[in-house]
């Protein structure tokens, strides 16, 4: 499982377009456009004993933020532009809302420990991963193309608490299904 914030449709569209006429021209794993979001904690797994306890905390964590601006801008590659595996696009942020994006990944760790649940991953930069590659190598030139890129301005009202199904979606991709949606300062 994980917990994720989902740009909304257009925002999505608007980066799919610009991806679309580039994808031929690079041998990567791109990521389905139904898979697209930002992580805010990995939850490698949940024990069904804590499922309701961390619903419950998801809900108040997210109770406590308050919605705030964003658009998918800019990009990058982890773990380094030199020896890339993954393409990433990035969020523009003013101050404000990089606190409240940061803020609501702490809660979201912080919800998922106090249930019980361990929590992956490390420090949060928050982005959308587009693509991972079969092989480390430069990616110099896909950061600089993602750098010029900036999508529709959009509001982050909710997050998502997301199952995910290992070698269940197409291409043994994963299978995102979701489980239950919180809204921010509700």
């Amino acid at each position: 499982m994980f917990v994720a914030v989902r740009p909304p449709e257009d925002a999505l569209d608007h980066l799919d377009d610009f991806l679309e006429p580039r994808r031929g021209s690079a041998d990567f794993r791109w990521s389905p456009r139904d898979q697209l979001h930002v992580t805010l904690a990995f939850l490698a797994e949940v024990p069904e004993r804590s499922r309701d306890d961390l619903e419950e905390r998801l809900e108040r964590a997210a109770k406590r933020r308050t919605r705030f601006h964003t658009a998918i801008a800019g990009g990058g590659a982890f773990p380094n532009v030199g020896r890339a595996r993954v393409i990433w696009a990035g969020l523009d942020l003013d101050p404000e809302a990089r606190s409240e994006m940061s803020r609501l990944a702490t809660g979201a760790r912080a919800a998922a420990s106090k249930a019980g649940v361990a929590v992956d991953g490390a420090r949060f930069k928050p982005h959308v991963t587009v693509a991972r590659l079969k092989h480390p190598q430069d990616a110099s030139s896909w950061v600089r193309l993602m750098d010029g890129y900036r999508g529709p301005s959009w509001d982050v009202a909710e997050v998502e608490l997301v199952a995910s199904y290992l070698g269940q979606g197409p291409h043994n991709r994963p299978r995102h299904e979701l489980v239950a949606s919180f809204p921010l300062g509700a």
